[in-house]
């Protein structure tokens, strides 16, 4: 490596001074075609007289020869292309995703509403009726708002509005009527929908689950509404006409809620017609006095909290079978504008757990129906062998959820039993039981209350209510037969008085 840089600077020193020797126009010529020399030498690599600048020039000159290969090679630019483009699309979509995901945080707004949510029926009420206004071109009763008013835009609209296209039947049949007859109804099915409410669009996702929850062996059901952010307020609007449109469905009626079939209260058939409270026949003064008592506490609300009493408030009621236990709890329940929401003790499978969990969810505004708790006093058995102590409410465990540390606030509960001698007084303290009434056999004032309410419009004399009176206490049957037998002999004879006299006398033989 030495040899070759002495002999190299040994050749410049040779080439300078004949640089120098020339004249002014010949040293420019020299000058120039020296360095086109040098550039032809650093272009083709040179001899080993090039120097230094060969090893840089040959380095270059590999790289722009691999290059130039690569190039020249149609495999590797139609796959370095498709490379190419594959990436470039990736990006775009991640860039249109994200893009996509920026706007709609930005513009739009979502509402879920699940299956287990208490406006979920009145959601797909809503838009069964919504749907059918759109259809007949009209607006729905509970309307809050209303469309644009002429203008070729609103007719273009109304003409193009966007309907319903998956729809689900669900078939009914009427109370009254043929035994095959049937009511259908179209709700919005699972799938996607777009309604335009007012001036607004709204986009409906209803999806189904295909698990089953636990319990009711119902699919999860989940509905989403989708909207612009300016338009969020229409949200408001729609759950207030929802539920506007369901209360009035409910108007005038009482639910039944029931839960043998899970952990959870369900709505136990069609709503009931509320009863009249008069329509109840019980003993002077009694109806009265559990009303009163009734609403008293429902407006001592505040009296209690203040003093930290627990706010609860139980009754017993009990007497024979027909005497009008449950009929007066339902009336008391309409009159009082409340649900109902009944447990039969007996009932298999009702643990104290359960019991215990089904009161701490009682839904709003109900009273709560325990039948037959003379049942739990029965199965107070100990624990066998394998550990089982009966499938069915224990002595202890009702005392604790009626007056328990894990007892629910916030309740009216009533009791009712036939059989109040199988009671423990540990039962009906204070504290458990409130209040008890006895609700025995017809008076004399019952049987003629129950008289005028039946045949009040056909015996305006009041002659036949004598005679009948006469024949009942003439056979002993005075507070010996229950109202519901009673109302059971105006009823086989609700338009004719005489023919009720007649057949007194198949009571008696009821009680022989």
């Amino acid at each position: 490596m030495l040899v070759r840089t002495s002999s190299k600077l040994q050749a410049l020193r040779t080439f300078v001074p004949v640089i120098v020797d020339m004249d002014p126009n010949t040293t420019q010529l020299t000058a120039q075609h020296g360095r086109q020399q040098l550039a032809k030498a650093a272009a083709t690599g040179g001899d080993s007289d090039s120097g230094i600048g060969i090893g840089i020039g040959g380095s270059s000159d590999g790289l722009v020869s691999y290059f130039s290969h690569l190039t020249g090679n149609p495999f590797f630019t139609a796959g370095f292309g498709l490379a190419a483009l594959a990436t470039a699309a990736r990006i775009g979509q991640k860039g249109i995703q994200q893009g996509a995901s920026l706007l709609r945080r930005h513009m739009l707004v979502d509402l879920e509403i699940t299956r287990h949510d208490q406006s979920y029926p009145w959601l797909l009420l809503w838009m069964t009726a919504f749907h059918r206004a759109q259809l007949a071109g009209t607006q729905l009763p509970t309307a809050t708002t209303s469309a644009a008013k002429g203008g070729i835009l609103s007719k273009l609209i109304t003409r193009y509005n966007p309907r319903l296209h998956h729809l689900q039947a669900r078939t009914s049949q009427p109370s009254n009527g043929p035994s095959h007859a049937a009511h259908f109804a179209f709700v919005p099915g699972p799938g996607k929908h777009v309604l335009r409410y007012g001036g607004s669009l709204v986009w409906v996702d209803r999806q189904r689950e295909k698990s089953i929850s636990v319990g009711d062996a119902e699919p999860f059901e989940t509905i989403t509404l989708t909207t612009l952010y300016t338009d969020r307020g229409v949200f408001e609007r729609i759950f207030a006409e929802a539920h506007s449109m369901y209360q009035q469905l409910q108007e005038g009626k009482t639910i039944i809620y029931n839960a043998s079939m899970g952990f959870d209260w369900k709505q136990f058939g069609e709503p009931k017609r509320k009863r009249p409270l008069d329509s109840v026949v019980l003993e002077r003064g009694v109806k009265e006095r559990i009303t009163e008592d009734v609403q008293a506490f429902l407006a001592a609300r505040t009296w209690y909290l203040d003093r930290g009493i627990p706010y609860r408030r139980g009754y017993l009621l009990y007497g024979p079978p027909g005497t009008g236990k449950s009929s007066f709890i339902q009336a008391l329940a309409g009159h009082l504008d409340f649900n109902i929401a009944i447990l039969n003790v007996s009932e298999k499978g009702l643990t104290d757990d359960k019991l215990n969990h089904l009161l701490l969810k009682v839904p709003p505004r109900t009273i709560v129906l325990l039948e037959d708790v003379d049942v739990a006093f029965a199965n107070r058995r100990k624990a066998e062998a394998d550990g089982y102590a009966g499938a069915t409410v224990t002595f202890s465990g009702l005392l604790n959820v009626l007056d328990g540390v894990a007892s629910a606030e916030e309740r009216i509960i009533f009791l009712t039993t036939n059989h109040v001698e199988r009671l423990d007084e540990a039962l009906i303290r204070p504290g458990r039981v409130d209040m008890t009434v006895r609700l025995g056999e017809a008076t004399e004032y019952q049987m003629t209350q129950l008289w005028d309410r039946f045949y009040a419009d056909f015996d305006t004399s009041g002659e036949a209510k004598i005679r009948f009176m006469a024949k009942i206490q003439a056979l002993g049957l005075l507070n010996s037969v229950s109202t519901a037998e009673l109302q059971g002999l105006f009823l086989y004879n609700k338009d004719d008085a005489e023919g009720a006299i007649a057949m007194v006398e198949g009571l008696k033989g009821s009680h022989a």
